[in-house]
């Protein structure tokens, strides 16, 4: 779509528009004081990258990126506007989600449990407007330090790069056809040299599975998904 800029009634849009697929309409600015400055994630589910402007949205483009609903993802790619009493609203949701079954999902990163009245107020008017064309509004908050922890660890392989080879892979999904400690199956493969990125990877891609509320470790169970 370029980097046209156009304003059209929701409902019109949310029906035409393959906003997934739209650049920013601006870059996150750089605010002083902050700890993680704006930048691009390289995002496995639609080989581009993904503009982020802080530290909340960048943990849930990872995670988004490794959830199996998602299709499509973009950054801050349209603007909502609605009056109320006291004049016009502005909102331009930090995320919009494509689904593999065609819904659309805006959403919002926030670092704290609580939100603050204004994010109540833009929470609820976002919720009746993305439930009026059947999508859905999400706010994504804080996650489990363990599974997020992992998740990061595994998003290091998320490349196509470290698959590995097909024998690899295939190997992978024979050692692993039932729950088996990591080290052992990885060890019967070959090198683990080798053997490991292609398995974070089958992690990251969800070809193999593991309890990721705990730490990583060689002794873990881990076992081949059944394809949905």
């Amino acid at each position: 779509m370029g980097r046209e800029t156009r304003c059209l009634r929701w409902a019109e849009a949310a029906a035409e528009v393959a906003f997934e697929r739209c650049p920013p309409l601006r870059p996150f600015p750089v605010r002083k004081g902050k700890r993680l400055a704006p930048g691009w994630w390289w995002s496995a589910t639609t080989g581009r990258l993904v503009h982020y402007g802080s530290a909340a949205m960048r943990l849930h483009l990872m995670l988004l990126d490794r959830d199996r609903r998602v299709s499509g993802i973009a950054a801050r790619p349209l603007e909502l506007r609605w009056r109320e009493p006291d004049g016009v609203r502005v909102h331009a949701p930090q995320l919009m989600l494509r689904l593999v079954d065609g819904q659309g999902v805006l959403a919002d990163c926030v670092a704290g449990r609580e939100l603050s009245q204004r994010q109540r107020s833009v929470a609820a008017v976002l919720g009746e407007m993305c439930g009026a064309v059947g999508w859905r509004y999400w706010v994504l908050g804080p996650v489990e330090p363990v599974y997020r922890r992992n998740v990061a660890w595994l998003s290091g392989y998320r490349h196509p790069r470290y698959r590995g080879s097909q024998q690899v892979a295939a190997a992978l999904q024979e050692a692993f056809a039932a729950r088996t400690p990591l080290e052992e199956g990885v060890c019967g493969i070959g090198d683990p040299l080798v053997v490991l990125p292609a398995l974070f990877h089958a992690l990251w891609a969800g070809r193999l599975a593991a309890d990721l509320s705990v730490p990583l470790h060689e002794g873990m169970p881990v076992w081949a998904q059944v394809a949905p």
